[in-house]
C-alpha cells in the first residue's frame, strides 16, 4: 500500500513543507502540498487522498476546520494533524471529530512514518469492511432468492413490502426451505443494512445459558459468570435479531421475551438497571405456533407479538417448476467450488428428481447435488447418481404426467434381483429362494433385463 498512498501535506512554512515533502517521497508516497487552508480545500473539490497530513494552525483556515471538510467529502481518508502547542483539550477534540492522531512539532519523522503506515492499515481494513459489507448485500439481495413460481414470486413481493418496514416478522415454514436466507434478505434490503444482523438459534443452545445469550449477564451474578457479558439483543441494537426456532424456547424465557419486545429495553442478569434498544425482530419456527397455544406450550399473547407480519415458506414439493433452476445453481455452485467442468443433467434423473417429493426441501435437494458432484467421475447426471431412495419413491408415484409402468417394475425387478445376487455372492439358487422364485424363471428375468451377474463380480446391466 505504501507505494499506492496518496497524500496531501499542508504546512505555511515553506521549509518544513518542502524537506517534508522530499523525505515522504523518498518513501515512496504520492505528495501534493498546500500552503494554506484554501488552496488545500481546492485540492480536495476535486481529487480524493489517502492521507491529510495538516498543521493545526494556518494563516487562513485552522486544521479541525479542514478535518471536518475532509470527513464530509470522502470518510475513509485519514487525518493526521500537526501542532507546535499540543495540549489535551486539542487533542481530544481533534479526535471527537475524527482525525487519526496528532504529531507535535518539531517532527519526528520516524513517528510520523509508523502514523501513516497505521493509518493506511485502518484505511485498508475499513475499504475491506464496505466491500464485504457489498458483497452480503448483493448475495442476499432477492433475486439471489431462486425462484420462478406463483409462491415464491408471491413470497418476493410480501418480502420487498416488509423489508421497508420494522415491523415484527415471523417466518413459517418446513425446515429447509430457507427461513434464515429470508430473514437474512429481509435485513440486508432494509434501512437497517448497515448495522448488525444476529442470528440465534435457540434450538441450539442450552436452556440454562439461553437467557444470558440473549440479555447478557453481570459479573457474579451466577456461577462462572466471571466477568460481564453483553447479550445478543444488545449486540444487535439499530440492526436486527434472528431468533430461530422459537417454537423451542422454554415458557420463562417466552415471558422475559414478551416484556422486552414490549418495552423495547433488556435488563442483563444480575443487573437492575434497564437498557433501552432499537432492535428489529425476525423470528422463525417449523411448528405450528397456533397448536403450539392451544396445548400450552407457547404463550399466546407472545404469538401474537411475533406475528405481526407472517410469511409462509412453500415447501419445495409445491413449486417443481424451481427444481430445475435449483439444481443448475446448485450443481454450478459445486463444480466451481471443487474445480470440476461443469455437469449437465439428463432428461430421465431431472424428470425423477421433479417427482420426489423432498421432505428435507432446498437443503435436502442441495446437499444431494453435493454428494453427487463429488463422487460422479462423469460429466453428466444420470439416473444412476441419483440416490436409490429418491429414485426408488419417484419412480412409484402417479403423478399428473403419468409414470411408465413397465419402465418402473422393470427397474425395481433389476434392484431386487441384484441385491438377492449380492447376498447370494452369485448363486443364482440361493438368490432364487430368497425371491420365492424357481431357478430357470431367475435365470429369465435375468435375461430378459440384462443382468450378467451380481456387483461385485461386475454386474452389467445391458438396456
Amino acid at each position: 500500500m505504501k507505494e499506492r498512498a496518496k497524500i496531501l501535506l499542508i504546512e505555511d512554512e515553506d521549509l518544513s513543507r518542502d524537506s517534508l515533502t522530499r523525505l515522504l517521497k523518498m518513501s515512496g508516497y504520492q505528495v501534493k502540498g498546500a500552503a494554506s487552508g484554501k488552496p488545500a480545500l481546492s485540492l480536495l473539490s476535486h481529487e480524493l487522498f489517502d492521507i491529510i497530513i495538516t498543521d493545526l494552525f494556518l494563516p487562513d483556515i485552522n486544521g479541525i476546520d479542514i478535518l471536518k471538510h475532509a470527513k464530509e467529502v470522502s470518510p475513509h481518508t485519514e487525518v493526521i494533524l500537526i501542532t507546535g502547542h499540543a495540549s489535551a483539550e486539542t487533542a481530544v477534540k481533534a479526535m471527537k471529530e475524527g482525525a487519526f492522531d496528532y504529531v507535535t512539532k518539531p517532527l519526528n519523522f520516524d513517528e510520523l512514518s509508523i502514523l501513516i503506515t497505521k493509518a493506511m492499515e485502518k484505511r485498508q481494513l475499513l475499504t475491506e469492511n464496505v466491500y464485504l459489507k457489498q458483497q452480503l448485500h448483493n448475495k442476499y439481495d432477492f433475486a439471489n432468492i431462486i425462484g420462478d413460481s406463483p409462491p415464491m414470486q408471491l413470497l418476493f413481493s410480501r418480502m420487498k413490502r416488509v423489508a421497508g418496514t420494522d415491523s415484527t416478522v415471523l417466518v413459517l415454514g418446513e425446515s429447509g426451505t430457507g427461513k434464515e436466507l429470508v430473514a437474512r434478505a429481509i435485513h440486508f434490503n432494509s434501512q437497517r443494512k448497515d448495522k448488525a444482523f444476529i442470528p440465534v438459534n435457540c434450538a441450539a443452545i442450552p436452556e440454562n445459558l439461553l437467557e444470558s445469550e440473549l440479555f447478557g449477564h453481570v459479573k457474579g451474578s451466577f456461577t462462572g459468570a466471571i466477568r460481564d457479558k453483553v447479550g445478543k439483543f444488545e449486540a444487535a441494537n439499530l440492526g436486527t435479531i434472528f431468533l430461530d426456532e422459537i417454537g423451542t424456547m422454554p415458557m420463562h424465557l417466552q415471558t422475559k421475551l414478551l416484556r422486552v419486545l414490549q418495552e423495547q429495553e433488556i435488563e442483563r442478569i444480575g443487573s437492575t438497571r434497564t437498557t433501552k434498544l432499537d432492535v428489529r425482530v425476525i423470528s422463525a419456527t417449523n411448528l405450528n405456533l397456533e397448536e403450539e397455544v392451544k396445548k400450552g406450550s407457547f404463550r399466546e399473547d407472545l404469538y401474537y407479538r411475533l406475528n405481526v407480519i407472517p410469511i409462509v415458506l412453500p415447501p419445495l414439493r409445491e413449486r417443481n417448476e424451481d427444481i430445475l433452476p435449483l439444481l443448475k445453481h446448485f450443481v454450478e455452485k459445486n463444480c466451481r467450488e471443487m474445480k470440476r467442468p461443469l455437469m449437465s443433467i439428463s432428461n430421465e434423473a431431472l424428470e425423477i428428481l421433479e417427482t420426489y417429493s423432498w421432505p428435507g426441501n432446498v437443503r435436502q435437494l442441495e446437499n444431494m447435488v453435493e454428494r453427487i458432484v463429488a463422487l460422479s467421475e462423469g460429466n453428466r447426471i444420470t439416473l444412476n447418481d441419483i440416490p436409490s431412495n429418491i429414485r426408488d419413491e419417484a419412480m412409484t408415484k402417479v403423478t399428473e404426467r403419468g409414470v411408465d409402468l413397465v419402465r418402473t417394475v422393470n427397474e425395481l425387478e433389476r434392484k431386487m434381483i441384484c441385491d438377492a445376487l449380492t447376498l447370494a455372492k452369485g448363486v443364482k439358487a440361493k438368490a432364487a429362494a430368497m425371491l420365492k422364485l424357481n431357478r430357470t424363471t431367475l435365470v429369465e428375468k435375468m435375461r430378459r433385463l440384462g443382468i450378467d451377474g451380481p456387483p461385485d463380480k461386475g454386474l452389467s446391466m445391458n438396456k
